[in-house]
């Protein structure tokens, strides 16, 4: 007799497997009797689920008992007899005789008529209970709500999920005020009591959604509901559809890791990497991608993107743009999917959404990847359309173009324009993004360049008051690349109990702030005026130790064209902490070099042209030109300053020239164009 039993509750448990070849009312009517999800009573389960199998059609139920025969059932880990399978069939007939004897006509009316009030009267209770939810405007009223009603584990669920989104929005102290409240609360406790009990039983997109509100709402991961959760959610995980694996990625991202914490991780990985070969839509696919995060094996990532450019013939816009954010969650970067995925946008970029965009410039920065078409194509679309942006959206365009150090010339000038007319809209975090973005990209407007620093200038100054000294120093050394000298932030920046907590700083921070006072100190030293008035404390960083620079091919060249290494100096350090790549000593006209040992001193000498030859990596100028950032036009407009004559070389680029275009290229640069008249060298063409 056990075995029969054993048997048919195998059987039964294939058959709700099988749910989507037997249809929606088999899965309800096994929802019902074997999950006991639902209120009704046990006579009711019982009449419902003999109506289901007095009504299963032969063929379907004779098919998934064959289905049995096939391998090993997904709930059983033996192998399933022919005679275990037999006594399956006669039990399933057994019992439809049974019930088909002992249900009459009006005890079926009966039923259904009980079943239809039970069930009116639990929609009625349940949709007054979700009315009253919504209506809750902290997680207070949640709670004052569960202490005066039933709740199911539905309601259970979304009580979790509503007092998360009631925070969430919420300031930092308003947030710690409120879980303060809500931890204190008494119906708090039998909350979290009745999620533990219900966790087995509720549904699975119920499950994952309440994870994931219980551990933003901050509740310890070491505490008992946590953990049970986790666990809970390792042995339900075969059961969660797309949009649950994702909301149980984004949830572990968050927490620390442990031992439930990597179970369900690896679990998850297992899981997803099974159902990678029968996943066709994009969507699912992009979906997949992100719940596997950065920290999946390269192989994973690999069959992932075997998989996506088998689909890439059914690319749509609206695909391509959601592949850029699933690849970089994932982080891997793909060539061949991100330029189909570029092409694709570029070609339907009109009408694209702001945030889509964003997304998009943003991935690319986080995959390194590297195309001034797509570039030109968003900045331009967006300058087409600049009705439809106001400031903010147009700072954190820039912001994000200069992430991936692109220039977009037009819509920085349109800005431009934008801040000289109406300085008093920008609130401080728009100004000192303004000046991040135009300082790193060394980006002077082409119309009003003193009218439109003036005017954020202006507008800093009235938050004096209350900028912290980080992002004062910020803002001043941003001017300073930008060869403005802003004298009321400056004289608040260097003065002394300012300048000693920025030097207090522990680490990078300290780092940091020492380079920017450096700069700060050097632009006021080498950019100002006659006219300005120094402020009088003034900080000096000692200069840095000399840089060893290995550039082989350069080197080569120069001596090659200049004939004698005593012709030419490398890494020379200048006392204003500058590093030189080459130095070379001429005459006033460049028409001769001259031996260093004969130039010892060049301030003693009159007439001697110092010609400073510095090689720059691709990162030193924006991207897709050769116009230098800011740090590195900072450095050029000082050497000219000390007298030098600056020849700027793209290292990179340089190295692809062959020996003899090498050396006639840094010919047309060192001597003067009327050194050589018939020379045809242009260094724009070249360097």
């Amino acid at each position: 007799m056990n075995n029969k039993v054993g048997c048919l509750i195998r059987t039964i448990r294939h058959l709700h497997v099988c749910g989507s070849k037997l249809g929606p009312s088999f899965r309800t009517a096994m929802r019902t009797y074997t999950l006991g999800i639902s209120r009704y009573k046990s006579a009711i389960q019982s009449v419902n689920l003999r109506r289901f199998l007095l009504n299963v059609p032969p063929h379907r139920l004779e098919s998934s008992l064959r289905l049995l025969s096939h391998g090993v059932p997904v709930y059983s880990k033996g192998d399933v007899t022919v005679k275990e399978q037999n006594v399956a069939k006669s039990l399933l007939d057994e019992h439809m005789q049974s019930s088909s004897s002992a249900l009459d006509p009006l005890e079926e009316d009966r039923s259904v008529v009980e079943e239809n009030l039970i069930a009116k009267s639990e929609r009625s209770q349940s949709q007054q209970f979700f009315d009253d939810l919504q209506k809750c405007t902290s997680p207070c009223d949640v709670l004052d709500l569960v202490s005066k009603s039933a709740i199911s584990e539905k309601h259970c669920s979304n009580c979790f999920t509503t007092m998360w989104a009631l925070t969430k929005k919420l300031s930092e102290d308003q947030k710690r005020y409120e879980k303060q409240l809500m931890v204190e609360h008494p119906a708090f406790m039998q909350l979290c009591q009745r999620l533990m009990q219900e966790s087995r039983s509720m549904w699975c997109d119920d499950l994952v959604y309440s994870l994931h509100a219980v551990v933003k709402l901050g509740i310890s991961q070491n505490t008992r509901l946590v953990q049970t959760l986790l666990r809970v959610s390792q042995e339900r995980l075969n059961e969660c559809d797309d949009r649950c694996l994702s909301v149980v990625s984004t949830t572990l991202a968050t927490m620390e890791k442990s031992r439930n914490v990597d179970a369900l991780q690896a679990g998850l990985q297992l899981l997803v990497e099974q159902r990678i070969p029968k996943i066709s839509n994009i969507f699912m696919l992009q979906s997949m991608m992100k719940c596997i995060g950065k920290d999946a094996p390269l192989s994973l990532k690999r069959k992932f993107e075997s998989r996506v450019l088998k689909e890439l013939d059914h690319l749509t816009p609206l695909n391509a743009q959601h592949m850029f954010s699933a690849l970089a969650v994932m982080n891997h970067c793909s060539m061949p999917i991100l330029d189909a995925c570029s092409n694709k946008i570029i070609e339907s970029i009109h009408g694209t959404p702001f945030w889509q965009l964003i997304h998009v410039l943003r991935s690319c920065s986080i995959l390194r990847y590297r195309n001034v078409v797509l570039y030109s194509a968003i900045a331009n679309y967006v300058t087409s359309a600049i009705y439809m942006w106001d400031t903010k959206q147009i700072v954190l365009f820039l912001s994000a173009f200069e992430g991936l150090r692109f220039r977009p010339v037009e819509l920085m000038d349109i800005l431009a324009e934008k801040v000289t007319s109406h300085p008093e809209s920008l609130n401080l975090k728009d100004i000192l993004s303004i000046l991040r973005v135009y300082s790193l990209l060394n980006h002077v407007p082409k119309c009003q360049n003193q009218e439109f620093l003036e005017s954020l200038n202006s507008a800093l100054n009235k938050y004096l008051t209350r900028i912290s000294n980080v992002d004062l120093l910020k803002a001043v050394y941003s001017f300073c690349v930008l060869k403005y000298l802003p004298q009321p932030a400056l004289s608040q920046l260097l003065q002394g109990d300012n300048l000693n907590e920025l030097l207090k700083s522990d680490g990078l921070n300290k780092e940091q702030n020492e380079m920017m006072l450096h700069c700060v100190n050097m632009c006021l030293e080498l950019d100002s005026p006659p006219s300005f008035t120094k402020p009088a404390t003034v900080f000096i960083k000692k200069p840095s130790s000399p840089l060893v620079s290995d550039l082989p091919e350069v080197q080569e060249a120069l001596l090659k064209l200049l004939g004698d290494e005593r012709m030419v100096q490398q890494n020379i350090q200048l006392p204003h902490g500058y590093n030189i790549d080459f130095e070379i000593k001429m005459d006033a006209d460049r028409k001769k070099v001259l031996p260093v040992t004969e130039v010892d001193d060049p301030a003693d000498v009159p007439n001697v042209q110092r010609v400073a030859v510095l090689c720059a990596p691709p990162s030193a100028f924006c991207f897709g030109t050769r116009h230098p950032r800011g740090k590195l036009a900072m450095k050029m407009r000082h050497l000219k300053a000390l007298g030098y004559h600056v020849i700027l070389v793209h290292y990179q680029e340089f190295k692809k020239l062959k020996k003899e275009e090498a050396i006639e290229c840094l010919k047309g640069e060192i001597y003067s164009a009327n050194a050589f008249p018939f020379s045809d060298v242009n260094l724009q063409d070249n360097i």
